[in-house]
């Protein structure tokens, strides 16, 4: 199994779900389903919740130089491919900005990893996480990746790996992008022509005019239905 396949497992199991279930409480929807969809006002929020929203879209968490590091850290994690977009493609470094925001018990973690990450460069390469290079970036990414593997000196660059990982494929795999990629159609809708002819005479049945006119006429789908 691969990195993304992997990931893929993840984000459908029950570690996705976890921060799915604590973050969309008050959420309306990934930052990566934002653009997506340029801002769309979204189906079903209160007032209430549209103003916590725009005014947690409107607070910072992260400074630059955090987000630079953690759009490095999800491009690794789910890095474009011939099949998809990666997690930065899909938005995942605003969807984890938000979720510092959303769930405040991330901030500690996050931050506190972001500076263990740069301090663990500086002690290897005399420079932070985003001045390494793309090899120094992965061989770094490699040490605290694998739980198993790692050494008890990076236990806090494995848990907050962890933490950003897990972050990343909820992120991608509820994002339009990551959606796609898993091939979920959800309530896409479906065409139906009613019942074959065939099985209507075997039967002895027929369509009134109306039904045909109001339920099968093919012309009219995509409309919504009005009713006398």
């Amino acid at each position: 199994m691969d990195r993304r396949e992997s990931l893929k497992a993840l984000a459908v199991g029950s570690l996705s779900v976890g921060a799915l279930l604590t973050g969309c409480d008050d959420k309306k929807a990934t930052d990566a389903e934002k653009k997506d969809g340029a801002g769309a006002e979204v189906y079903g929020r209160t007032p209430a919740e549209k103003e916590r929203d725009a005014r947690l879209m409107a607070e910072k968490f992260f400074t630059d130089g955090e987000m630079k590091a953690i759009t490095v850290l999800t491009a690794i994690i789910i890095p474009a491919d011939d099949r998809s977009g990666s997690a930065v493609d899909a938005g995942v470094p605003d969807f984890i900005e938000f979720m510092a925001k959303d769930q405040p018990r991330y901030q500690l973690p996050l931050r506190g990893g972001l500076r263990w990450l740069d301090v663990h460069c500086l002690k290897q390469y005399n420079k932070t996480f985003v001045e390494c290079n793309a090899e120094q970036q992965t061989a770094v990414v490699d040490q605290i990746a694998y739980p198993e593997k790692a050494s008890p000196e990076n236990s806090q660059g494995v848990a907050f790996f962890n933490l950003v990982r897990n972050l990343t494929a909820t992120g991608f795999f509820t994002s339009k992008i990551g959606i796609k990629d898993l091939g979920y159609a959800g309530n896409t809708p479906n065409e139906w022509n009613g019942v074959p002819d065939d099985v209507l005479q075997q039967y002895g049945l027929a369509y009134d005019a109306k039904t045909l006119e109001q339920c099968l006429k093919i012309e009219d789908r995509g409309k919504l239905m009005t009713w006398d």
